[in-house]
């Protein structure tokens, strides 16, 4: 065995990097013997209480000394996983998998979505849109990576870990197809980096880390290649698994049977109508329901957003103040692989809309309801001074109520939400 993170403990499974699938264009329909739901197991609450920090959290002198014996030469005392223990590269609780296993669902869309999108155009359609060939093997190296995050995640899991599936894409053009992959590869990036730290295996959290890293660096390209600016954050945000599965499920269009299924919630959809455009000029003049193909070339930026190592617009694409027209679904509505996961929600009435962002969440009203539509405006809130929140690819869902949490617990949130997460092209 060649593989370096390898131990004993963990089996490597055969791997085959087949040709890519077909891809799906419409979604199917569950058989009616097919498993409806999430899985599940006796549930003891109905949420997880808040609870105040741990007795000791906030003890440790921070005064720059050592406060305990070093085990080691140049070795302070702490951290986990630190006490010359061979690393056990595997997954040791349903949070584990569970988290793991939709990362693996995460990683096949990719691998299948690059490839699909360099085998649906022609060079000629890659070359008005700006992307030559140097280009296009980025992108087939990129699904190359994918390869190994698959591989990688697939070893961690062992033999009941999910396979690659049948797909639906939302685009048509070029264009679209490079939009569509910033905003994937933004809520998979964001998707781990919010279980990552609350993982029992260090040892998968540690081989995870360094291959989130790289999607990271993945959905920056697409950026570039969307002629936006690719990094207009301090902070990249972690989001729920639930509000991960949530963006990802209606792309999965069928599953093979017998695929390991999903424990995580499936909100009911939200719909941001007037989502800045990043194709217009002036994206605050965004249509309803608006695509990127569909704009004239009178409101089209043009050069001022072609692919580009780096683009700093006169118009941003969103402001303070902007009004945001939304639309959610109700639950009940089948999602997902064959259409055989229900979306759902425990929350009250819609009242709130919450701005994940960076490290904020960040509430502002609801108003204007009628039915399941409503407005809101986008805040004005900085993550530091000279650093607005709201900005890039960034998430936003309707809720119950407005209480604050943080990076580490916003997964708390969960019961709260009535519809979401959507994404929103705040910059």
């Amino acid at each position: 065995m060649c593989a370096l993170y390898s131990v004993a403990a963990v089996a490597l499974l055969p791997f085959v990097n087949a040709l890519p699938q077909v891809t799906s264009v419409a979604t199917s329909v569950a058989p009616s013997s097919s498993p409806i739901g999430a899985i599940t197991t006796t549930v003891l609450d109905a949420s997880i209480a808040a609870l105040p920090p741990a007795p000791n959290a906030s003890s440790y002198p921070r005064d720059g000394t050592l406060h305990a014996p070093e085990p080691a030469p140049y070795t302070p005392a702490g951290g986990l996983g630190t006490n010359g223990s061979e690393p056990v590269y595997q997954v040791t609780s349903d949070f584990d998998f569970e988290s793991i296993a939709l990362a693996l669902y995460q990683e096949w869309i990719e691998l299948d979505l690059f490839h699909h999108g360099l085998a649906q155009f022609s060079v000629e359609e890659f070359e008005e849109a700006g992307l030559d060939a140097d280009d296009r093997f980025l992108i087939e190296f990129m699904a190359d990576q994918e390869v190994g995050h698959a591989k990688l995640l697939t070893d961690i899991l062992g033999s009941a870990a999910p396979v690659q599936c049948s797909y639906t894409y939302p685009f048509t053009t070029v264009r679209e197809f490079v939009d569509f992959n910033q905003k994937l590869t933004r809520f998979g990036e964001s998707g781990v980096y919010g279980f990552l730290n609350h993982l029992n295996s260090r040892e998968s959290a540690q081989l995870l880390l360094q291959s989130i890293t790289t999607e990271a660096r993945q959905q920056m390209i697409f950026r570039q290649f969307d002629g936006l600016f690719p990094m207009p954050v301090w902070f990249e945000t972690g989001i729920p698994q639930s509000w991960g599965w949530t963006l990802l499920a209606p792309y999965i269009a069928s599953c093979p049977a017998n695929t390991t299924r999903l424990a995580w919630q499936n909100f009911p959809a939200l719909t941001i109508l007037n989502d800045p455009n990043p194709a217009r000029a002036d994206a605050n003049q965004t249509g309803f329901n608006e695509s990127i193909s569909s704009i004239g070339l009178n409101a089209s930026c043009g050069e001022t957003c072609a692919p580009a190592i780096t683009q700093n617009r006169t118009i941003p694409l969103s402001y303070p103040g902007k009004t945001v027209y939304l639309t959610w679904e109700s639950p009940g509505q089948p999602v997902g692989p064959n259409q055989s996961y229900v979306t759902s929600t425990v929350a009250g009435a819609p009242a709130y809309v919450v701005w994940v962002s960076q490290l904020n969440t960040t509430y502002s009203a609801l108003t204007n309801i009628r039915g399941n539509t409503g407005m809101t405006i986008q805040p004005n809130i900085s993550t530091f001074q000279s650093d607005p929140a709201i900005n890039g690819t960034m998430f936003i869902a309707l809720t119950d109520a407005n209480i604050t949490y943080t990076p580490f617990n916003l997964t708390m949130i969960n019961p709260h939400v009535v519809a979401g997460p959507a994404l929103y092209q705040s910059g």
